[in-house]
């Protein structure tokens, strides 16, 4: 089975307000960038999107390793929160409604026809991948003011 690593991001401008997201996929020394923009969202719901997208854009199962910055994807994942609120019907700890359920959902669907890996990177440091992928999704958002009247 391939191994595929894919650096997420994502952005908002203003939370909430005009958000932009990335990925960019690696494997066998080529990459792939994909980025993109929605016009009223916040910042948990770009890092989440960017992360779909990824997996999204493999074409068969693989290996994955998700490189991403943002603390609430990847704990929610590595620390078992995701599965605790399936288990609670989708409340908190606190029982309160998951925010962004959506887009958890299809990342249940995504993140089950790969074998993944979550990874969490210092976010706006030395890390190459993110710093682009943050760039990325910087330019999706100016691409979004374009479109406005």
């Amino acid at each position: 089975m391939k191994t595929v690593q894919i650096y997420t991001d994502g952005a908002c401008s203003g939370n909430p307000g005009i958000g932009g997201w990335a990925a960019i996929l690696m494997y066998n020394g080529h990459e792939k960038e994909i980025s993109g923009y929605n016009k009223d969202t916040t910042n948990n719901r770009m890092e989440l999107f960017a992360i779909i997208q990824g997996l999204a854009a493999l074409k068969e199962r693989c290996n994955v390793e998700i490189y991403s910055d943002s603390a609430y994807a990847v704990d929610a994942i590595n620390k078992g929160w995701l599965k605790s609120w399936q288990a609670a019907n989708w409340k908190t700890a606190d029982k309160k409604e998951v925010k962004n359920r959506d887009l958890w959902n299809d990342l249940c669907l995504k993140t089950s026809k790969h074998d993944v890996t979550f990874i969490k990177v210092k976010g706006h440091s030395d890390n190459e991948y993110n710093n682009r992928c943050d760039k990325l999704a910087r330019e999706a958002i100016n691409a979004c003011r374009k479109t406005l009247p």
